[in-house]
């Protein structure tokens, strides 16, 4: 079993070859193709960390479609000064399959 663990979007995550992953909205090439960074590969039972040899590895991914997060609220209020305020934001988010780590 070959996995990775890959920097994407300030965050880690675990991928395999077929794995579908929401990040943060990452841009494409013009094939539609992403490249990741990987932290951590696991092949089998060799565990390969170290930078020279994360180097030579490649995740690579490929964009399925492009999204928008669901919709947070944010209401800040202070008691008796009649302050109130209310705003919503909704992340900008990206959906990629992950085709290859070699």
């Amino acid at each position: 079993m070959v996995y990775a663990v890959v920097r994407a979007g300030g965050r880690q995550e675990k991928v395999e070859v077929g794995t579908i992953v929401v990040l943060d909205r990452i841009k494409a090439d013009s094939d539609g193709n992403v490249s990741l960074v990987p932290v951590l590969l696991v092949d089998g039972d060799k565990i390969t960390s170290g930078v020279k040899d994360l180097a030579k590895v490649k995740v690579t991914a490929q964009v399925i479609e492009d999204l928008r997060g669901p919709k947070i609220v944010i209401q800040k209020f202070k008691n008796k000064t009649g302050y109130k305020k209310r705003q919503g934001h909704r992340q900008e988010q990206t959906r990629i399959k992950i085709t290859s780590i070699a």
